[in-house]
């Protein structure tokens, strides 16, 4: 096993045979102190052999999906800063000295390479890409009152307390989405480096899936919205529930008022119940938001254990 590495690039791979030899030298070159590992993904074009021939550490994860191979990432380098790219070539390698210097000099747990503030509209192909990731950083920035520039970017620097507290839920292109608001929650230091963006050359095919895993990722969204924030997703249930309730009761109010009589009997009932949810919605996020506060101080015990074993590792080299 290595020791603690100052830098390491990480390149999730599946099917990447005609840029990954390109994407290797072009990271060996901005960062010579770099190591740089390639994680191939069941790749059936040779990605692993031309990685291995251009200098990079190959290893494998069998488990299909980004957020499998991010996680294996993760648990088995340990590095002063982790830098993560695509192994597409769409990310150039001249921006990876500001990212990495953002984590070893500034203190940043993550860096995100801002793909939107550049060319990405224009460089990209696909118009639902672009529309999509727009949407899915508007969200983000709106429920979880954040200004991260770009969510969904492959293009990463993280310090070693993000990568080894960072619990990876996620199996495949959500994984993104999950890094920003996992350090948003945990109020994590986050920076934003404007990159430039070129779409993928001639013959590489793109992974992703525009509506499938748009919809995943927006799926996503929402579940960690109501895991993050209980209270604001449970109380504004509770709203929706007590306004429904409330509609539907105000006609029966007012034959009432006026006859005397509740000819709309069941639907006094359903009111009833509807308002019962409402409250039972409420209470169930005022319970979950105590238990969320509590793991944010479970959490911050665990940054401290993780940088005493940071500083153990850093003793040993």
């Amino acid at each position: 096993m290595r020791g603690m590495d100052n830098i390491a690039v990480l390149i999730p791979c599946y099917n990447e045979s005609k840029t990954i030899a390109k994407v290797v030298e072009d990271y060996k070159k901005a960062l010579p102190e770099a190591v740089i590992y390639v994680y191939d993904n069941n790749s059936t074009d040779g990605t692993d052999e031309i990685a291995k021939k251009a200098g990079a550490v190959v290893r494998y994860e069998h488990q299909q999906g980004k957020g499998n191979v991010i996680r294996k990432m993760f648990r088995e380098i340990d590095a002063k800063c982790y830098l993560m790219v695509d192994g597409d070539d769409t990310y150039p390698a001249g921006c990876a000295k500001e990212l990495v210097r953002k984590v070893l000099d500034y203190g940043a747990d993550m860096v995100v390479g801002d793909r939107l503030s550049s060319t990405y509209f224009t460089e990209n192909k696909r118009p639902f890409h672009n529309f999509g990731n727009s949407i899915v950083r508007k969200s983000i920035n709106v429920l979880f009152k954040s200004d991260i520039k770009d969510i969904m970017t492959g293009y990463r620097a993280f310090s070693y307390q993000f990568a080894k507290t960072f619990p990876v839920l996620s199996k495949g292109f959500e994984i993104e989405t999950e890094m920003s608001i996992h350090a948003i929650d945990k109020n994590m230091q986050i920076e934003n480096v404007v990159i430039e963006y070129r779409d993928r050359p001639e013959g590489s095919v793109s992974k992703l899936n525009t509506y499938s895993d748009g919809f995943k990722v927006l799926r996503t969204i929402m579940r960690l919205f109501r895991n993050y924030k209980p209270l604001a997703f449970f109380g504004t249930l509770a709203v929706v529930l007590l306004l429904i309730a409330v509609g539907f009761f105000i006609p029966v109010l007012n034959t009432y008022f006026e006859t005397g009589l509740v000819p709309q009997f069941p639907t006094l009932i359903v009111c009833g119940f509807v308002a019962m949810a409402a409250v039972q919605s409420f209470f169930a996020g005022m319970i979950l938001s105590s238990i969320v506060q509590k793991n944010r101080q479970d959490f911050e015990h665990q940054l401290q254990q993780v940088e005493m074993e940071r500083k153990r590792l850093m003793a040993d080299l």
